[in-house]
């Protein structure tokens, strides 16, 4: 269904929602989509971190428990 719209399309498409919402309505929109995606990157980053340092700590001790006893 997209294959057919060309250049000139969205360009239509995107003046039409101009038109029809202002200028100032689709700033903000498109600032609140920003918004939205930074707060996704972050959280992704956030969650790639702690995997990260919960595996760090899980290999850090590997002296099993006998060898710890007499040290």
């Amino acid at each position: 269904m997209l294959n057919n719209i060309g250049p000139m399309g969205f360009l239509l498409i995107a003046v039409v929602v101009l038109v029809l919402f202002g200028r100032g309505k689709v700033s903000s929109l498109m600032g609140e989509v920003g918004k939205g995606i930074t707060a996704f990157k972050k959280g992704v980053n956030d969650g790639q971190k702690e995997l990260e340092e919960a595996v760090s700590d899980e290999a850090k001790d590997v002296t099993p428990e006998e060898d710890k006893d007499k040290a």
